[in-house]
């Protein structure tokens, strides 16, 4: 009898835990768990009513109690950990302790998760031995706890191809965002992607950037190192528009334009189109104007109207610059505080540029703010040919002197109209192919646009590197670390052993 009661209680027990696997693993079989852990209570009842008297006589023994005790402080210890887990997961709070933040999400993301006021779904096409699966889960869960209105689904293509056919996912570790009617996609796992992709669904219409043209301006189909075809291709991920604007065609800028770019022209533009790019601003028009040095543009009469002035000659700075390089490629690390300069970590690269400058008693309607400002050993050469460049008080601009600028009206304007704002700046190769990627020159090109634009979350994300610090010890280090690690640490070691076996023998 006491045989088959026995493999009764251990069918019980078996019965018991098969249940509690069964529903981790697929909950959603509540009648198999019911049954299991139903059986296995018979049994065990069944067991324990056989059992009761051997059971009382064993739990009267005093190493009987002693082990309740202990099996009571696991159960308690267990209970703590599954309320602290519950509260955890209900109240999920995360630490980011890495050196350089590697976990953590940029200011600018967090801006627009929290100005995010629609739903946005999220459909991940991966798999978990995809390399990009880890990243997409640990970003979006860091999404999905600033924002409830982020969705998430991750898809295993090769499980649910008719869901992979009907997305026309053609490649692993695609996401695709969807919000009301607009639609985006990326193959990334990036921040500066995921986000991105959040801004441009998140919105119903597109803003419009158009860059003037006919004027030896820099082409944004170009994708040779003076071109801006990597500029553009960043803006169409922000969610923009962009296209090109000829004033000697069009007899006024479109009323869609969100914003109109002059990036480094070279030929003079016309007097009716800078009335017309006058008329764009008075109508509240948005404008960024890039001008190189020794340029002829010929813009010094429309600058004027705003009390503002393309500086002669070409910028020298002996203290900011590329080390080791030529003085006038300057690495500007000095900005006055304005929204486009918000959260600035990182040095601009202009290489070859002019000042600019603000006359008071012509611009009396217009605020001028200096964005970037080179160091106190700058200035302006007026005779870039000469051989030895050195300061001339006689002809040059003495340091420092702002190199980009914004301008707004001071007078507010009628309600429901745009308010215009200008941002000049005295350098449009920081833009180009060749140096947009330098991770200054596109955080300073995109707030730049985003603030004209009126589009004040448009970021860019620089990604985070790794810290790597390597220990290099000197030799006064070495031979320290050979004592304590090769000597002192083992000669421990083995007179403590010794230490124990002696007092061991003594017993």
């Amino acid at each position: 009898m006491n045989r088959w009661t026995f493999l009764i209680g251990g069918l019980g027990a078996l019965f018991a835990v098969g249940g509690l696997i069964v529903y981790s693993l697929y909950p959603g079989l509540l009648w198999l768990v019911s049954l299991l852990e139903g059986l296995g209570l018979v049994c065990l009842i069944v067991f324990f009513i056989f059992h009761f008297e051997a059971l009382k006589t064993f739990s009267a023994r005093r190493s009987t109690r002693l082990g309740l005790n202990s099996i009571l402080m696991v159960v308690l210890f267990a209970g703590l950990v599954v309320i602290a887990n519950f509260l955890a997961s209900r109240h999920s709070t995360r630490w980011d302790l890495s050196e350089t933040q590697h976990f953590s999400l940029a200011p600018q993301t967090y801006r627009v998760l929290r100005g995010l006021n629609r739903e946005v779904k999220v459909t991940v096409f991966t798999q978990e031995r995809a390399s990009g699966f880890s990243a997409y889960r640990d970003l979006l869960d860091s999404y999905k706890q600033e924002s409830q209105n982020i969705k998430v689904e991750f898809v295993d293509p090769e499980r649910r191809p008719g869901i992979a056919r009907q997305y026309g996912i053609t490649r692993m570790d695609t996401a695709v965002f969807e919000s009301g009617s607009q639609s985006t996609r990326v193959a990334s796992p990036s921040e500066a992607e995921l986000t991105s992709a959040l801004i441009r669904v998140s919105k119903d219409t597109k803003k419009r950037i158009l860059f003037l043209e006919g004027h030896g301006e820099r082409d944004i189909t170009d994708k040779e190192r003076g071109g801006l075809s990597t500029a553009k291709e960043g803006l169409e991920k922000q969610g923009y528009e962009v296209a090109t604007l000829s004033l000697l065609k069009e007899q006024a800028v479109p009323e869609t334009t969100s914003l109109l770019v002059l990036a480094g022209p070279r030929r003079p533009i016309t007097k009716e189109e800078k009335d017309r790019l006058d008329k764009f601003v008075a109508d509240g028009g948005r404008l960024l104007i890039l001008l190189d040095p020794e340029t002829r543009a010929d813009l010094d009469d429309l600058l004027a109207r705003w009390g503002v002035e393309a500086g002669r000659g070409v910028l020298v700075d002996v203290q900011d610059r590329l080390a080791q390089g030529d003085p006038t490629a300057l690495l500007v690390r000095t900005f006055t505080e304005h929204e486009i300069t918000q959260d600035f970590t990182f040095a601009v690269l202009f290489p070859l540029a002019r000042h600019v400058a603000f006359h008071a008693e012509k611009g009396t309607n217009w605020d001028f703010v200096p964005l970037a400002r080179t160091s106190a050993r700058s200035w302006a050469e007026t005779d870039p040919n000469r051989k030895l460049m050195q300061y001339d008080e006689k002809q040059d601009v003495q340091g420092p002197l702002p190199i980009a600028a914004a301008l707004t009206p001071k007078k507010q304007p009628a309600e429901g109209q745009r308010r215009a704002a200008i941002v000049l700046v005295g350098n449009s190769s920081f833009a180009s192919n060749a140096y947009v990627n330098f991770p200054g020159n596109t955080d300073f090109l995109l707030h730049a646009i985003g603030w004209l634009a009126e589009e004040r979350e448009l970021i860019s994300i620089t990604p985070k590197e790794p810290a790597f610090r390597p220990f290099i010890p000197n030799p006064t280090q070495e031979r320290l670390l050979l004592y304590v690690q090769v000597l002192l640490l083992p000669t421990l070691t083995l007179v403590w052993g010794v230490t124990i076996w002696r007092e061991r023998r003594r017993l």
